[in-house]
């Protein structure tokens, strides 16, 4: 199937300068979106101005997929998008929650749960050193404190094939989903109790797993106690919360943040239980969607690039961090 990326398809405003400095990109079998012109920039371009963009600049890519019961399948689609990103020139590929693998019956993650030097992620670390990639392996199935739970590990490999840091997902989905059914990952899934965030060539990343999505709490962590630029959201967001709430919150954390958010998300039907909402998606710190593909359902990657000259021109002239409360101000502040 083909690959669909959308390269900065931007809106004008006085943040993307960035965006209008560079050349349209081209890939074979892409659909590209080529940035507009704002009449905000009238002026010439140089080519200094060129260079100084692209050097403050990586390329990313969000993927899609549709996981099932098979480890094998799954690893062969994984190896497939990662080839892809590379040929894009990607630096680092964000994979989804349980990109690894989807029971088809409650119980059957547990069954195949492993610890992080097991074979099945010493896999995914041989793809990422082959590849030279990093890769952000959205929720992996790591072996719990016992036989009848696991950890949902949002894990980050580099381009020489080492863990370079683990997240263990913090909020639990236990939902009555409207419309769908009951959900109780707290069954069988130990939550962590750290925040993550992880230096990376394309800025420093905070992790977090989907549902964590719903808590701005853990964002505003990342963002202004551990220096975070990038948000990682790999999401199996489920098809009605997803098509009530799924760009509004990742809208909603690039922008409270002015961080980067860059959301991986499953597919389509999982199983016969399991239908996933789709839409992997990057944004950008002002709140553009900047890569998304345009089929939600399909098997693929999005791409953008990242320019951490936007991060810091978006904080400087909306200086949030600066004029923040803090929580000593709210617990003493009469409601």
């Amino acid at each position: 199937m083909p690959i669909c990326s959308n390269w900065l398809h931007l809106t004008p405003n006085k943040f993307h300068t960035h965006a209008l400095l560079r050349p349209p990109i081209s890939f074979t079998h892409r659909h590209v979106i080529t940035p507009t012109r704002s009449r905000c920039f009238a002026r010439a371009v140089t080519s200094e101005s060129i260079m100084a963009a692209a050097s403050n600049s990586v390329r990313v890519a969000a993927a899609q997929m549709t996981s099932v019961n098979d480890l094998a399948v799954n690893f062969a689609t994984c190896s497939r998008l990662v080839k892809e990103a590379v040929s894009a020139g990607a630096k680092l590929l964000c994979l989804p929650e349980a990109f690894s693998y989807v029971g088809a019956r409650d119980g059957d993650s547990v069954k195949i749960a492993e610890p992080l030097d097991g074979p099945i992620m010493q896999r995914y670390c041989s793809l990422a050193r082959e590849s030279s990639i990093w890769l952000s392996l959205g929720g992996f199935q790591e072996k719990g404190s016992d036989d009848e739970h696991l950890h949902n590990t949002h894990v980050v490999i580099d381009d020489t094939g080492n863990i370079r840091s683990t997240y263990r997902k913090i909020h639990l989905f236990d939902v009555d989903v409207p419309g769908g059914r009951v959900y109780k990952e707290s069954s069988f899934t130990e939550a962590g109790k750290d925040i993550v965030a992880v230096d990376s060539p394309i800025g420093r990343l905070g992790l977090t797993v989907c549902y964590d999505l719903r808590f701005p709490e853990i964002y505003q962590q990342l963002r202004f106690q551990h220096d975070a630029q990038v948000l990682l959201v790999p999401s199996a967001f489920t098809k009605v919360t997803g098509e009530a709430h799924w760009e509004i919150l990742l809208r909603a954390r690039a922008i409270e943040t002015q961080c980067y958010v860059i959301a991986a998300a499953q597919a389509g039907k999982n199983n016969d239980k399991r239908e996933s909402y789709g839409d992997s998606i990057i944004i950008d710190p002002w709140g553009t969607v900047v890569g998304r593909l345009p089929d939600r359902l399909s098997t693929g990657i999005a791409v953008a690039d990242i320019d951490l000259s936007l991060i810091d021109s978006v904080r400087a002239k909306m200086p949030i961090a600066k004029q923040r409360k803090p929580i000593e101000f709210w617990k003493s502040a009469s409601l």
